[in-house]
């Protein structure tokens, strides 16, 4: 066996345990006895195959360590840089203190199953939390065969056997929709990347309430917009330079909202005299700004505490489930009413 393609399969043959028996040792799991953790370690150390043993948990006085994985470029852009995901960690932070554990955030960037499999090795951290990582759907699914010690922040995906917390994308988009309907609109817009599964569910949510208020959903009026403001700013642009007729904009983020509105502003357009807007997710900035922003909210704190509880009870080798979080429409002053 060539020491230098090792893998988890190649350890647990050698020790006679299952691929999941050796993830958790290596991971110093206290559902592995110390007699099968310690021969595990030393084959894995004549293997040269590579793993970090954890900090001991007397040294930092902490139940466990939590390790958050910020997104990557794909997805949700901006990590630390999208106040919606220093919300989230936030909520997070607050509940994994509350139940004594430590929290790592970690800049590692997994494009495959490989980058995850070595990451769920090779940290001290007891579980890991995926934040906005639903590109890597599949991969997931493939590490949930061998792995429980992981939960995702996002959509739940047909076929998903991983757990996943995330908000009704479906309804919250379906509120957002319906609300500038009522109100009279009937050119809606909507800013988002489709691509994105949490993003697709709310459009999916958009298109449901407009055929429900007997709109006609246009093509035209759908823009492909990143999480990110200058994006839906060029968005705004390029919907006016085509002409496009157009008196609400649903956007799929509140940082898109924003967006949004400084585009809007830019040419001219009040809000929500001549175009109402609504977003997505109920940022603690979304009340300050002029106007104050109608958004979809997202209940961070309750986020948190499941995503900390989800991932602690796969940790102790219990059976765990997704949950969808209820929305919330917060009417405020971008839609007019």
């Amino acid at each position: 066996m060539s020491k230098r393609g090792v893998r988890l399969e190649d350890l647990a043959r050698l020790a006679d345990v299952s691929v999941a028996t050796v993830s958790r040792a290596l991971n110093d799991s206290p559902a592995v006895n110390e007699e099968t953790k310690r021969r595990i370690w030393r084959i894995a150390r004549e293997h040269n195959y590579s793993f970090r043993p954890h900090m001991p948990a007397i040294l930092t006085g902490s139940n466990a360590t939590i390790a958050v994985v910020i997104p990557t470029p794909q997805g949700r852009r901006g990590g630390f840089n999208d106040p919606f995901f220093l919300e989230l960690i936030g909520g997070i932070t607050e509940a994994a203190r509350e139940t004594d554990c430590d929290i790592i955030i970690s800049h590692i960037a997994p494009r495959g199953y490989d980058d995850l499999s070595e990451l769920m090795t090779s940290s001290r951290a007891e579980g890991v939390i995926f934040l906005g990582q639903s590109f890597l759907h599949e991969r997931f699914n493939r590490l949930a065969e061998s792995e429980n010690r992981f939960v995702v922040w996002g959509a739940e995906l047909p076929g998903q056997r991983y757990c996943s917390i995330g908000s009704d994308n479906i309804r919250g988009g379906r509120r957002a929709t319906a609300h500038l309907a009522r109100l009279g609109r009937k050119r809606i817009a909507f800013f988002g990347d489709t691509e994105a599964p949490e993003a697709m569910q709310r459009y999916s949510g958009y298109l449901e309430a407009l055929e429900a208020a007997g709109l006609e959903a246009d093509p035209a009026l759908v823009m492909p917009v990143h999480f990110e403001v200058e994006s839906a700013e060029n968005a705004v642009e390029r919907l006016i330079a085509q002409g496009a007729a157009f008196d609400a904009i649903f956007a799929a983020s509140d940082l898109i909202a924003l967006g949004a509105i400084r585009g809007l502003n830019r040419r001219g357009l009040d809000v929500p005299g001549d175009v109402s807007v609504v977003g997505y997710d109920d940022i603690q900035l979304a009340r300050y700004i002029h106007p104050a922003l109608t958004t979809v909210s997202q209940d961070m704190a309750k986020a948190g505490r499941l995503l900390v509880a989800r991932l602690m009870s796969s940790t102790a080798g219990q059976e765990i489930r997704s949950e969808r979080l209820p929305t919330e429409l917060i009417v405020r002053e971008s839609c007019g009413a």
